[in-house]
């Protein structure tokens, strides 16, 4: 090939470029189209139904988990709610001494 780059012109050079870039710019979209042709052959569009329970049974259970986390959150408002009256003195015995 280098020897080949040796003995040509610029303007035999841009030729050979160019032309090898049409080829390429026209035959890579084809290709691409043809193999996408033969994995859709794989039939995708089976999936769909399966597809679309698994996604159902996901949004149940992520609902599920928001529910529970929120019960934790309140449970945990509560807890520190409590602890917080516990350490605090009770109105009116600051005053006093035992």
């Amino acid at each position: 090939m280098a020897l080949l780059l040796l003995h040509t012109d610029a303007s035999d050079l841009i030729a050979i470029l160019g032309g090898m870039t049409i080829v390429g710019a026209v035959l890579f979209p084809l290709l691409r189209a043809w193999a996408r042709r033969i994995e859709g052959r794989v039939s995708g569009q089976e999936m769909l139904p399966a597809t679309d329970a698994r996604l159902a049974r996901m949004e149940h259970a992520i609902e599920a988990v928001a529910v529970e986390v929120e019960r934790i959150s309140e449970a945990q408002r509560f807890t520190t709610k409590l602890l917080a009256e516990r350490t605090a003195p009770a109105p009116g015995a600051e005053g006093r001494r035992p």
